[in-house]
């Protein structure tokens, strides 16, 4: 469901380098370059593929599915794609704006009526295309906590009504903040619409149109296939596998399951405006309609690059858009715990790429290095060591929140005789979008759970007077969190605050929007 950070190597990337001409390149560059990155980043296993003229370059898997099972990639092997599922998102409402049956214009509360903003102004007058631009006026990530980690009961009938608890940043259509949410309501409309579930939508009406035989939205029946990567972490200094990031509800913001080898006909379509087919007699989404999709509605702010020489950036419908050396570029990347994707297109060289991977902890470097080093190619400028740069940042970056987090915890050893009076804290809270969360003792231990989202439950020590340092049982994603209790005269808790410990705590995990009150 998530992009990785877009500007990784930004200080890097602003350099002033000379041109050098290469007009394309060769699967065999394409392969070496994949099997240094993997080795050299520690990746676990991953594919890529280019469609460049209408031609694949490449498609191709490397590394293993799983760690501990000598199951090797390919470019069948199925990955989870994450966010770059919404581009599917928005395509199946282009299909429902062509048969008339809605308009990206539509207020979304004609079509699903107990849609509720966090004012009457923006519940009456936002639009479908709302849904999809990440211009709400809300914070990033906001009420991802729903979904991450998974394993709640929380549905598209909870997503719909929570906005309305939700504190704006900005002003509605001003700012650009990156949100999930809103997908799953625009999977919601497409439902609603169409009468058939997001996932029976998207697999009828577009992956198997384009051919895409192996591609699913349905987790359980992907589940069983055991050409699947499974995802990985690392988990003190150790790379393991760690469960599938399972929730349907979230689909439409980051649900599908594709291989590289179905991603080379969901970018010829891209490319191609619309057409599939062998001779491209086939329509999937009108021309204008691509249009639409990758012109910019919400603007960001490009920054000045002499290598790229870009001049604008922002988001359409489902794409981040932006330019290199004269050359439009239309990508997304996609994030759930243990896998990154990529997708880039270049209209006009004709290019496509993709890259799909299963490993959390530096996937998403290796994406971002593959990509680059290949774009540059193409685009005719100078080698970078764009893979050794990851390599650097991943250090750099390991570093700081090590610091971080390790300062937290050393703290909270050196308290651990400390007489703390717990009675004051145990009790239940509740927060109006998140639920009911319950502080308890448990074998001598005081503990904090989610009543809808069971996974996080957790072990709380004293950090500090009246704040405690909360270690999750769930440790597949590092979302270890300080909770600050306030108490009333009488000394009893009566409220609660979070915020994550690590630095690097992923922005799914927004327990800042929490206002955890306790329940009479």
């Amino acid at each position: 469901m998530k992009i990785f950070k877009r500007f990784l190597f930004t200080a890097l990337i602003n350099l002033g380098i000379s041109m050098q001409i290469i007009a394309q390149v060769t699967a065999l560059q394409v392969d070496s370059l994949m099997k240094s990155a993997l080795a050299k980043l520690e990746v676990t296993g991953a594919a890529i593929a280019i469609v460049k003229d209408g031609k694949v370059v490449i498609q191709k898997g490397y590394g293993t599915r799983d760690i501990d099972a000598p199951f090797l990639v390919n470019e069948y092997t199925n990955f989870q794609i994450a966010s770059t599922s919404k581009a599917f998102t928005v395509v199946a409402l282009a299909i429902l704006v062509e048969e008339g049956k809605i308009t990206l214009e539509d207020k979304v509360k004609d079509h699903i009526p107990e849609f509720k903003m966090y004012n009457d102004y923006v519940t009456e007058n936002m639009n479908i295309a709302d849904l999809l631009t990440h211009r709400s006026g809300l914070g990033l990530g906001v009420g991802d906590l729903m979904f991450f980690p998974d394993g709640g009961d929380f549905d598209a009938k909870d997503v719909v009504k929570v906005f309305q608890y939700f504190k704006p940043v900005s002003a509605f259509r001003t700012q650009f903040d990156y949100d999930n949410l809103l997908y799953i309501v625009a999977g919601e409309v497409i439902h609603r619409v169409s009468g058939q579930p997001f996932g029976t939508f998207v697999e009828n009406r577009i992956l198997m149109p384009l051919g895409m035989n192996r591609s699913k939205v349905d987790k359980k029946s992907m589940l069983k296939d055991e050409n699947t990567a499974s995802p990985h972490s690392l988990i003190a200094n150790k790379v393991k596998r760690i469960n599938f990031f399972e929730n349907s509800e979230s689909a439409a913001a980051g649900g599908i399951y594709s291989n590289v080898a179905d991603m080379t006909k969901w970018m010829s379509v891209q490319l191609n405006r619309g057409k599939y087919g062998h001779n491209l007699d086939s329509t999937l989404f009108s021309a204008a309609n691509s249009k639409r999709m990758w012109t910019i509605h919400t603007p960001l702010g490009a920054e000045e690059s002499k290598r790229y020489k870009s001049h604008f950036l922002g988001y359409g419908l489902g794409w981040f858009l932006t330019d290199k050396n004269g050359c439009m570029v239309v990508s997304h990347s996609g994030y759930v715990p243990g896998m990154h994707s990529e997708v880039i297109l270049v209209p006009d060289l004709n290019l496509g790429i993709t890259i799909l991977n299963n490993s959390d902890h530096s996937g998403g470097a290796l994406n971002h290095a593959v990509i680059n080093a290949i774009l540059d190619k193409y685009l005719g400028l100078s080698e970078l060591k764009w893979v050794d740069m990851g390599v650097n940042f991943l250090a750099q970056n390991k570093g700081k929140d090590d610091e971080a987090t390790t300062k937290v915890w050393a703290k909270v050893d050196s308290l651990k005789k400390q007489k703390v009076d717990i009675q004051k804290y145990i009790g239940s809270y509740s927060d109006r979008w998140f639920g009911e969360v319950q502080v308890y003792l448990k074998d001598k231990e005081l503990r904090i759970r989610s009543v809808r989202s069971p996974k996080l439950n957790g072990v709380m020590h004293m950090y500090e007077k009246d704040i405690f340092a909360i270690r999750w049982d769930y440790q597949d994603m590092n979302c270890d969190v300080l909770a600050t209790f306030t108490l009333n005269k009488e000394g009893k808790a009566e409220s609660i605050k979070m915020k994550g410990i690590s630095p690097n705590i992923d922005f799914s995990f927004d327990f800042q929007d929490l206002d955890l009150r306790r329940k009479p």
